[in-house]
């Protein structure tokens, strides 16, 4: 299991330092960058953007979260919600195609 794991990361960060190697230098001029860098970044960007949990990520985690919430909401929290949304937000959803009071509806 251990040698499966040491492996890929091997295998990822090689191809993750080739890749950048490739493009980035010619591109935008940055200089190339070794093994150790390409996996340190890989690891490094997993933190911040996808976890340790596996599958879902932050915002599987989150809209998750928020779809166990609106279920428990009685249809009065739900419309709340909703108002708050549309005040922080603007329109959304259908309230966006539908034409506002006193606007041109466009026929």
């Amino acid at each position: 299991m251990l040698r499966g794991a040491a492996l890929v990361a091997a295998v990822v960060g090689l191809v993750a330092m080739s890749s950048w190697n490739w493009l980035m230098p010619a591109i935008f001029a940055l200089p190339h960058f070794g093994f150790w860098l390409a996996l340190g970044l890989l690891i490094f960007s997993k933190i911040l953007f996808g976890g340790f949990r596996g599958g879902r990520g932050f915002h599987g985690h989150w809209r998750g979260r928020t779809m166990e919430r609106w279920q428990k909401m009685t249809p009065e929290e739900r419309e709340k919600f909703r108002e708050t949304m549309r005040h922080r937000c603007g329109p959304f959803g259908e309230a966006a195609a539908e034409p506002q009071a006193g606007e041109p509806s466009g026929a």
